[in-house]
């Protein structure tokens, strides 16, 4: 399903790039499948597709039609992982302009992302006075930005409904066993599912985080589980062969040779959010001991027109991975009579001809200028090769962090900010840190 052309990196890295570092890669693969390498107790994901709870599965799926039949409006409350896998397969799937089409789902709307007063009160204002329900998604349920949103979204709702109603309403995805949303929902009686212990929340997509917004949005869940499950049997084969450890060691190996900068392009408006989603999939997964290559992307054509002079000519310390799905609609360029632009040369011509042609013209164009581009070719846009890519960047992300020689399942840097946020809020038990760092104000 995946085809993965290296052609145009060959000449940047070592020809032995692969063989060198075979061992290693049977030593990741190896501690993937395995689930004894650092970080282990959170690779879950790797058996995912194949060992999802079909319980919970169901019950998502019951889920979904509930709030399809009950609701105008489903509001995802959760930040990070916690929303960027679903928002990435509904912009792709659904298209970015989901809420604007006529449709028989729900609006999909996002809350508890940041911490801007503007963009809650234009939340609050598209909901209007339809009938809404809540997703709320969190595994501890005291994170700021979700936690503060779930507060204001739950009030309206029992203003709205009553508690009662209210509660048929909201929908908690959180930890199993503990934490404060756990026992909110537990106490409330919420209808909730699991955020698994073994699946970090960068790589929680095809859990219930990603999976239950996917499907009020109509989106066929089972066909994502299994396109990742193809890739999951794809993947798992030790072998040179494997476009997972071809990717895994050209990105080593680029890495190595001052290619610090990672650009995930593609030319669908629609993956905008799918490159959000794998920046922090990989930023959160290799930055750290002072390594890792640093994720960025572009939409392109677009940003040709803005980032294009830096690409070509800047500083040489980036390389790029573009996607490409195969065109699904077709629509002529018209003739013009007077010609005035000087294109009737493309009369008649394909507009998906035009942009694989403007896709291999970048590509030639970036490499002259100094730039190694990784092509990812992919089927039409579906369920199917969503679920696919999904699986092929997370295994890949796998590899390269242990390649790299880091835990690619933490993130401790990620608790820096939140001690001195907490700390100069005024939270119990930050008196200290708050002092600290009033001095430095």
């Amino acid at each position: 399903m995946l085809t993965l052309d290296l052609s145009k990196v060959t000449d940047f890295i070592p020809a032995d790039y692969l063989t060198t570092r075979e061992a290693r890669l049977t030593e990741a693969a190896s501690m993937l499948a395995h689930h004894n390498g650092p970080g282990g107790d959170f690779t879950g994901w790797v058996s995912l597709p194949r060992d999802y709870d079909k319980e919970e599965f169901a019950r998502i799926q019951a889920a979904a039609k509930k709030i399809q039949q009950q609701s105008q409006v489903l509001v995802v409350i959760g930040i990070g992982g916690s929303y960027l896998g679903a928002r990435a397969v509904i912009d792709l799937l659904a298209s970015p302009n989901y809420n604007l089409k006529k449709k028989d789902t729900p609006d999909i709307l996002y809350a508890g992302n940041g911490l801007s007063t503007d963009a809650l009160l234009e939340t609050i204002a598209l909901i209007g006075d339809r009938d809404f329900s809540v997703n709320v998604i969190s595994k501890s349920g005291t994170t700021t930005e979700p936690a503060v949103a779930f507060r204001i979204f739950k009030t309206m709702l029992e203003e709205k409904y009553g508690k009662e109603g209210a509660k048929e309403r909201i929908y908690a995805t959180t930890d199993k066993a503990r934490g404060a949303l756990k026992g909110l929902a537990d106490t409330e009686g919420y209808e909730e599912f699991v955020v698994p212990d073994d699946v970090g929340g960068r790589y929680s997509v095809l859990t219930a985080v990603g999976l239950l917004p996917i499907a009020v949005a109509g989106i066929d869940i089972q066909a994502l589980m299994d396109g990742a499950a193809q890739a999951m049997t794809a993947l798992a084969v030790p072998s040179l062969d494997n476009p997972a450890w071809q990717y895994a060691a050209a990105r080593h190996a680029l890495y190595e040779s001052g290619k610090k900068i990672e650009l995930l392009a593609c030319y669908e408006p629609c993956f905008r959010f799918f490159s959000e989603w794998w920046k922090q999939l990989y930023g959160e997964s290799e930055g750290k001991d002072g390594k890792g290559i640093f994720p960025a992307s572009v939409e392109f054509t677009a940003d040709l027109h803005s980032m294009g002079q830096y690409i070509q000519e800047g500083e040489r310390i980036m390389f790029e991975t573009v996607v490409q799905f195969a065109p699904q609609g077709t629509f002529q360029i018209p003739n013009d009579p007077a010609n005035v632009d000087g294109l009737n040369f493309l009369s008649g011509k394909n507009l998906s001809f035009v942009a694989e042609q403007a896709l291999k013209a970048v590509i030639l164009a970036h490499v002259d200028g100094g730039v190694p581009n990784v092509l990812i070719q992919m089927p039409q846009i579906s369920a199917l090769s969503a679920g696919y890519l999904i699986y092929f960047f997370e295994y890949v992300c796998g590899l390269s962090g242990y390649l790299l020689g880091v835990n690619p399942f933490n993130q401790p840097g990620v608790e820096a900010y939140k001690v001195n946020m907490y700390a100069l809020l005024g939270k119990p038990g930050y008196e200290e840190q708050k002092a600290k760092l009033e001095a430095r104000l």
